[in-house]
């Protein structure tokens, strides 16, 4: 059986949550006999357009876009779509940005398998031209798929308001880990169980700035830990590097799976201030790692974390919270408890593969076995 990814960066991951899933995804239907393709973008022009390697039993097909930014996002979604059109199988869209593409795969008569992923357009970041564009490709995408995914519940009632078909909801996975080398610890300068972390892009919506402000509140000897990168050039940015002091750290960005599992590990908990989104990779992966989590106050949080975290919605909260989680070991023990309940019972990249494969196999079926396309 074939299978073509399409939506992400590419393979390995260096960016988000979806190319993580769309390795994990890749390298279990490799173990199950499928032949998957992923596309990748490439910003480095180290390959020609539509050259293909191998990596860990995938197959990765190249395009680089000449354009930077979003519209380099946009001329490369489209090459891939065009370049699919050609390829045996079916294909699995992750996220709906581009969307309108898709008619091309539909005229084809391929079948479209898309996760809806969060509500961009609701993103502050974005003017109102792109949110236009966003809004207009999420009912675009919800529509045009042959199946539509969801990875929150919340999103589930979001899009089902906007399609004619019920959604299906497979959550976001991520790994348990249970134990890390501390020494990964010392370039970052903190001490196992004595920083907090925040891992996201440094945006707005992702309350940043609030995490840095409350941390003031942090008792002497504690570090607040920021990953992600920051840009001279971005208001937002130099205002959030501003609001830090010395018990603030900026590491960038990181990418490499050992360092991120290990600062993870040896957390005393983990700061989550995304205020838009399903079932985010980054406090997924901190329930992995059995993290006490501070998280904002919204309902796809909430869900994905469980009540026995701590929840914030300005400032003041975060402080507050921040207080709680360094001072109270009871508080602190029982919530990690809880987040390791919590992600054996949802989270677990075994169980959310199977689900995937199982909607796949079933799609698959419906080409039949010569993996010609089909009509519409």
């Amino acid at each position: 059986m074939d299978l073509n990814i399409l939506g992400t960066r590419g393979i390995p991951p260096a960016h988000g949550g979806f190319e993580t899933f769309a390795s994990a995804l890749s390298r279990h239907l490799v173990t199950r006999n499928w032949r998957v393709n992923v596309y990748c973008q490439d910003d480095e022009g180290r390959y020609a357009d539509g050259n293909q390697d191998e990596w860990k039993g995938v197959t990765r097909t190249h395009f680089r876009a000449k354009r930077p930014g979003p519209l380099g996002s946009m001329e490369f979604d489209l090459k891939c779509v065009r370049h699919v059109l050609g390829m045996p199988g079916i294909d699995l869209v992750l996220g709906y940005n581009t969307a309108i593409f898709c008619v091309l795969q539909r005229l084809k008569g391929r079948r479209i398998i898309m996760n809806m992923d969060g509500i961009e357009w609701k993103r502050l970041k974005w003017s109102m031209g792109p949110k236009a564009w966003f809004f207009i490709n999420e009912i675009i995408g919800a529509n045009l798929a042959n199946v539509t995914i969801t990875d929150h519940p919340e999103i589930s009632r979001h899009v089902a308001a906007r399609c004619f078909d019920v959604p299906l909801m497979i959550p976001y996975g991520g790994d348990e880990i249970r134990q890390a080398d501390p020494e990964l610890l010392a370039p970052f300068g903190v001490i196992p169980d004595r920083y907090l972390i925040s891992v996201a892009r440094i945006e707005p919506e992702n309350s940043i700035l609030e995490l840095v402000q409350g941390a003031a509140a942090m008792p002497e000897g504690y570090k607040l830990l920021i990953l992600g990168k920051c840009d001279p050039a971005n208001a937002y940015h130099n205002a959030v590097l501003a609001a830090g002091g010395d018990h603030v750290l900026f590491a960038g960005a990181y990418y490499d799976p050992a360092i991120v599992r290990a600062l993870r590990f040896h957390t005393r908990g983990h700061l989550h201030g995304h205020q838009v989104g399903g079932t985010n990779p980054s406090l997924v992966e901190a329930l992995g790692a059995g993290n006490a989590v501070i998280a904002h106050d919204n309902r796809f949080n909430r869900w994905t974390a469980g009540d026995e975290q701590l929840f914030f919605s300005d400032v003041a909260g975060v402080a507050k919270a921040i207080t709680t989680l360094c001072t109270d070991n009871v508080h602190t023990r029982a919530a990690r408890i809880a987040a390791r309940a919590r992600h054996a019972t949802q989270f677990r990249w075994d169980g959310v593969l199977r689900a995937y494969e199982d909607v796949l196999v079933a799609e698959h079926a419906r080409i039949g076995c010569t993996n010609s396309p089909r009509p519409v």
